[in-house]
């Protein structure tokens, strides 16, 4: 049985502990906060602009534009979006483990698919599972998301499509619903491939382009590639967030509890050795008789 020493030392452990939890909640509520308002502010322009994209490439023939080529099932290349840090739940195995089952269901699909990891934590949970498809890792970039950031990677994904080296493009991240659920989602960015809606099943109407329609396509799919890069590091910014904030502070009521256990159990001890010294002092002061 642990000592009364040893169990007032484990206490005031869990309490130091208890007490990291909670500022890390408290920092994670904070940051969730802008991000989430981040997050929300991008839904409308993005999905604006992927309908208006998706209504010229309705438009277009597959030679439009390199974007919109359709060049069946070759490479691959998969862009998934981690934390740098852990102590956020399952955020970062869920979505590695997304990313895991997308190449195993699909290795007969493709000739080869490569990874491109956003957080050091998505290398290190697949880089003995999947090692040889990881090509590039981007860190220390999530706690930061902004669009240049993003304007980067969307650039690198649109030349490597345009120089045929891959022919699909798919973004695994977390799209964030609250502060308690994150959805793994799986988006293919390339090639563009028009969304039918409504709406544009009855727009028959053609567009107007001004200088031309190359150029207007040559400045617009590029584009539309990067907001999504930028949404999608936003959502999983705001469910990095979310994620941690749940987990801290299940790690703070978690360690409360075990306070009150170890607490109880301390008592209890304590209440024995006091019980045995009496005992003790009785039977000396009876022997003296």
């Amino acid at each position: 049985m642990a000592s009364l020493k040893d169990i007032k030392k484990r206490i005031g452990s869990v309490k130091n502990t208890q007490q990291i939890t909670k500022a890390m909640k408290m920092v994670a509520a904070a940051k969730l906060r802008r991000a989430q308002d981040a997050a929300v502010s991008a839904r409308p322009y993005a999905e604006k602009l992927h309908a208006v994209m998706s209504s010229l490439a309705q438009r277009e023939d597959g030679d439009g534009h390199a974007l919109l080529n359709q060049r069946g099932t070759g490479r691959a290349l998969i862009v998934l979006m981690t934390a740098d840090r852990g102590l956020c739940g399952g955020f970062n195995a869920n979505v590695s483990k997304e990313a895991e089952r997308f190449i195993r269901s699909n290795e007969q699909g493709f000739d080869d698919i490569d990874l491109m990891i956003i957080g050091r934590k998505g290398r290190d949970f697949l880089k003995n599972r999947v090692g040889k498809n990881i090509t590039k890792v981007h860190e220390d970039i999530t706690s930061e998301a902004t669009y240049k950031t993003a304007q980067l990677i969307g650039q690198e994904v649109v030349d490597a499509y345009s120089d045929e080296k891959y022919d699909a493009v798919y973004v695994i991240y977390n799209a964030f619903k609250s502060a308690i659920e994150q959805l793994v989602t799986v988006e293919r960015v390339l090639p563009i491939q028009p969304k039918v809606t409504e709406e544009i099943q009855e727009d028959s109407i053609d567009y107007l382009y001004e200088p031309n329609r190359g150029e207007v396509l040559a400045q617009l799919l590029p584009k539309m590639v990067e907001v999504q890069i930028f949404r999608a590091l936003l959502e999983s910014n705001a469910s990095e967030q979310g994620a941690r904030m749940s987990s801290m502070d299940s790690a703070s009521r978690n360690a409360a509890e075990m306070i009150d256990k170890l607490t109880l159990q301390y008592n209890r001890a304590r209440q024995a050795a006091i019980t045995k010294e009496l005992m003790e002092i009785i039977s000396g002061a009876e022997s003296i008789k």
